[in-house]
């Protein structure tokens, strides 16, 4: 098996060079590799299927050489699912027909009715790739909208279907990107229209549209255009009004605008102009607006009047060091939830703010709040973890009692492993300027910490995002064989508060790398591993914080498989929806910002002369939220030196977006060789 891996060496495909430099604020740069951002042409698309050649033969063999794939399936098979959601008066639950085909939409009208299919999207498109990336019932629960997205893209389709009836309308909508969808009752839905004609172009989702049900999409009413600021909005639907917060293109200022769904106009009206403190709406609700805002860290819960918004007025105030997670406002009550290092909580509130009681998750867990009764008061959870499959309870509001909760469709099942056959650490670790950064540390009972353990460090660090628990058989299996995993909580991440995110962004971004390299330093200090023994992931933003620690560090990593990340960091901002990471990265027209990005940029930070670790970079040809090619021209620039003697390959995944493959049996291969690769290049 050694010799097959490094018979596919890096040297076999040979790519070409343009010898050019580019300069921007004085500062000289190459870019060989520009040839390859045009995906469409036949050379690139050559090139791309040569690279794929070797890297799926390579792959397979890795995957036949071990069994992930049917561990996978089999423990996929024994877990527990979360229980439905409920939206409306329905509940609805996403179930697999056919395991080469893309999960189906069932409804309930009762919890405990057997589940009714709704929508099948391939038997709509007879399309394995086509999937629903979202469902919106209208407010009597009459009809449904819901999203398909084609081959993985973020560019949609809406249509719609009638419930009781189960037939679908005529009714198809174009062009629909990075939109929610907001019902007018029963009558026609609100829409976000993208006007892109390249896959690759800057974003130009600008529209707010309204569509009666019935009509054709040209027909549809143009609500709010922010073509000419090229601003950012979202909007939603309360009572009788829409409302629309619109954040301008500097993203340094917030508009409130609020319509009358009574006037067939909805002209929007300003009730909040160029706000500084990035208030976010929770709720609204007789005449208030229920926020929270980034003038506390660890996040708090306030209301205005909508006719006397200057006068806000605090209703839960922050916990510090307690991280307000999500709010749900039922009709009588707040449900928040917390985070905090190890652990997560639900606080129960009335609807003046008083404390009524206080619900711990079990056992290190991760939870998503399901549903409400109101008649029952109880309220239903679902808790899982990392080596835990999903744990269905009902949790009473009035009485504090704690019910597992099964009926005859939803059915509990003997757990995998005893809960003990794990251990779980939640620490922190000393960053280089003497910060705390959590991570979260997995293995087996009893696992030996000889510095001789097989570990995957992963990590994300952007956008303020609080990365959560999942629930992963691969992984579970991969720690299972004995492997340990690590997941830390960098900066730039949302995980510790606002000022977590603020302190690895922008001009400070370095901080989110440098907590990375140190979170590896860390465990082979503590002898869970070694240099030849440590496997690095992450995707999207994680990838680039493999790519940035890969290039920096590569002395600390056996083997990287970064995941549809950004490489390029001097022109991200000119493909699709990269000008609105600005924020998070920099801009490249300030000379500052410029030479900091330039500073780390994993793809003009490969030195001629470094061997970097083995590498699988892996992408999707069809994601227009990362682009392809800074994957591209990421794995040409680090393969194609003399000094590489470690294998480096590119899987594209056809067909597919951000997110991957869709079907159960394409996503379980994609998953089972993506753990078989760290595995065999590790366990020896």
């Amino acid at each position: 098996m050694l010799f097959s891996i490094n018979t596919f060496s890096q040297n076999i495909l040979s790519t070409k060079k343009d010898k050019t430099v580019l300069s921007k604020h004085g500062i000289s740069y190459s870019d060989e590799y520009a040839w390859l951002e045009n995906i469409s042409d036949s050379e690139v698309i050559n090139w791309v299927n040569d690279e794929n050649e070797i890297s799926n033969k390579l792959l397979k063999e890795v995957t036949d050489n071990d069994n992930f794939e049917f561990k996978i399936k089999d423990y996929d098979y024994l877990s527990t699912n979360s229980l439905p959601i409920k939206k409306g008066r329905l509940f609805y639950s996403n179930y697999l027909l056919d395991k080469d085909q893309p999960a189906v939409l069932h409804y309930r009208e009762k919890l405990n009715d057997s589940p009714r299919e709704l929508v099948n999207p391939y038997r709509l498109f007879k399309n394995k790739n086509a999937f629903i990336s979202g469902y919106y019932p209208s407010k009597k629960s009459k009809y449904l909208a819901f999203k398909i997205s084609l081959d993985g893209s973020d560019r949609n389709q809406i249509h719609f279907v009638n419930i009781n009836s189960q037939d679908k309308t005529e009714d198809i909508l174009e062009n629909i990107k990075f939109s929610n969808v907001t019902w007018n009752e029963d009558s026609g839905i609100f829409y976000k229209k993208n006007n892109n004609q390249n896959i690759l172009a800057k974003d130009s989702t600008y529209q707010l549209f309204y569509h009666v049900l019935g009509d054709k999409q040209d027909q549809d009413r143009l609500v709010y255009d922010a073509t000419a600021k090229e601003s950012s909005f979202y909007f939603f639907t309360k009572g009788n009004k829409l409302f629309l917060i619109e954040t301008n293109k500097e993203r340094t200022g917030q508009d409130y605008y609020s319509a009358s769904l009574d006037d067939p106009t909805f002209k929007l009206e300003k009730f909040i102009e160029n706000d500084k403190s990035g208030i976010n709406i929770l709720k609204c609700q007789n005449n208030k607006i229920y926020y929270t805002s980034n003038k506390t860290d660890w996040g708090d819960i306030c209301y205005f009047d909508i006719d006397n918004p200057s006068e806000g007025i605090k209703l839960i105030p922050q916990l510090y060091s307690n991280l307000l997670v999500d709010v749900n406002f039922l009709d009588e009550y707040i449900v928040c939830k917390y985070k905090v290092l190890g652990r997560n909580y639900i606080n129960i509130h009335d609807n003046d703010g008083k404390f009524i009681r206080k619900f711990e998750a079990p056992m290190q867990m991760d939870f998503s709040i399901r549903f409400y009764d109101s008649k029952t008061k109880d309220l239903f959870v679902t808790f899982y973890s990392n080596t835990i499959s999903h744990l269905n309870y009902k949790l009473n509001i009035e009485t504090g009692d704690t019910n597992i909760y099964y009926n005859d469709y939803i059915r509990p099942k003997t757990p995998l492993f005893p809960f003990n056959h794990f251990e779980t650490k939640a620490i922190t670790y000393r960053s280089r300027d003497n910060k705390d950064i959590p991570i979260t540390i997995i293995h087996k009972k009893g696992v030996k910490l000889d510095g001789n353990n097989p570990t995957l460090l992963k990590a994300y660090g952007g956008y303020g995002v609080v990365s959560g628990t999942s629930y992963d058989t691969g992984l579970l299996y991969f720690i299972e064989k004995g492997g340990v995993y690590a997941f830390a909580s960098i900066r730039g991440g949302g995980e510790k508060g606002r000022k977590w995110h603020r302190d690895g962004k922008g001009l400070n971004k370095m901080n989110s790398y440098n907590d990375f390299i140190d979170a590896a330093e860390f465990l082979i200090q503590e002898k869970y591993t070694s240099p030849n023994k440590l496997a690095i992931t992450g995707a999207s933003n994680g990838g680039l914080v493999v790519g940035v620690a890969l290039t920096k560090r590569p002395d600390l990593f056996k083997v990287a498989v970064p995941k549809v990340g950004v490489f390029d960091m001097v022109k991200f901002e000119q493909y699709t929806v990269g000008k609105f990471w600005e924020d998070e990265f920099g801009d490249p027209e300030i000379k500052e910002e410029f030479e900091s990005l330039l500073g780390y940029s994993p793809y003009h930070n490969i030195k001629e002369e470094v061997n970097y670790p083995t590498t699988l970079i892996i992408t999707s040809d069809n994601d227009d939220r990362v682009p392809p090619i800074h994957s591209y021209k990421f794995a040409a620039k680090l393969k194609n030196r003399s000094a590489q003697k470690n294998p480096v390959y590119l899987n594209v995944l056809s067909n597919s977006g951000h997110y991957g493959k869709v079907t159960y049996n394409s996503h379980t291969t994609q998953e089972a060789a993506f753990y078989s690769f760290i595995w065999e290049n590790l366990k020896d």
